[in-house]
């Protein structure tokens, strides 16, 4: 079973800021080991480039640079090609990176480019929910683990 995930949680360099975000994690590991990973930027895939400026989602929903360019179709498109792999690999499980734009799963930036954060989700997670997966965040790897078990337990009952 394939599981989704932002690339820049396994150090990849592809944030806005030419950085990855590595997560350590025996689970994470153990996953990337077998081969269960699907590393992925959806800001990448939706045709920006790194290093970029940074965006952050309006209260109108459209998602800006700090210099106000509209970006919104490039997430739009990232979000999309996320969706086309979760078809394509049947996912039903994602972990993204929290605070994202794009991978946010439970808090985003509040759009003022202050650092303020506030609930919500990102463009990409909204997507991916639509689908039908379980997001995660990097901080919720210990529950993802767990709900992991159960689908790889279900899989396996229907099986035999």
């Amino acid at each position: 079973m394939k599981i989704l995930i932002s690339a820049c949680l396994l150090g990849e360099p592809v944030r806005y800021d030419g950085k990855g975000k590595p997560v350590t994690s025996p689970i994470l590991h153990q996953w990337q080991q077998a081969g269960q990973l699907l590393p992925f930027c959806p800001e990448l895939a939706g045709g920006l480039s790194v290093p970029r400026e940074p965006a952050e989602i309006q209260p109108d929903h459209r998602i800006v640079t700090h210099s106000q360019l509209d970006v919104t179709g490039a997430f739009e498109l990232g979000a999309r090609q996320a969706q086309k792999l979760v078809k394509d690999y049947d996912i039903n499980m994602a972990i993204m990176t929290d605070l994202s734009p794009s991978c946010g799963s439970s808090h985003i930036y509040d759009g003022s480019f202050s650092g303020q954060i506030r609930e919500g989700e990102g463009r990409t997670v909204q997507y991916l929910r639509q689908a039908g997966v379980r997001v995660f965040s990097q901080h919720q790897i210990d529950q993802a683990w767990k709900y992991w078990q159960t689908q790889v337990t279900d899989c396996d009952k229907g099986s035999g």
